[in-house]
């Protein structure tokens, strides 16, 4: 499918108060995944991820009753400024997609500006906007810093 399409590209812009090399670092930590890649009713996130271009990854929501497969293929990673890798699911019809996750300096914060292309119909951009919103959203809340207790 050409893209290009009004529907086959969705971009998530957040700031996340966190530094960059922080955020970006989130992305290839399995452990760290399993807490804020978590749309919706997904329970947990168990990821294994060969973090080098050329390298794969398979993230597994888990649901109540259902796991979700998502698999893809690292094509660029360069610390800490951005990610680009296919990303492949039943949501996608099974087709790689393109995701890229830039990571933008905003003083001690990040601006994560996620941008996801070539997404099958408008219905899989609908439920990916949806699902990158409440993941980012997610990735946020645990970055956040904890806060301090007691006196000053």
């Amino acid at each position: 499918m050409a893209t290009g399409h009004a529907h086959d590209t969705l971009v998530i812009r957040r700031i996340i108060p966190a530094p960059r090399e922080d955020v970006f670092a989130a992305w290839l930590d399995p452990e760290s995944i399993r807490y804020w890649m978590c749309p919706g009713e997904t329970l947990e996130a168990e990821a294994q991820i060969d973090p080098r271009v050329g390298g794969s990854f398979r993230i597994t929501m888990k649901h109540r009753a259902w796991t979700a497969d998502h698999t893809g293929q690292f094509r660029v990673i360069e610390p800490p400024a951005k990610l680009v890798f296919t990303w492949i699911s039943n949501s996608t019809d099974s087709l790689p997609t393109l995701v890229t996750v830039e990571f933008l300096a905003r003083g001690d914060q990040c601006e994560l500006v996620l941008t996801h292309e070539r997404l099958p119909s408008p219905e899989a951009l609908r439920s990916h906007e949806g699902g990158w919103r409440q993941i980012v959203d997610k990735l946020a809340e645990h970055l956040r810093p904890a806060p301090r207790r007691g006196g000053r």
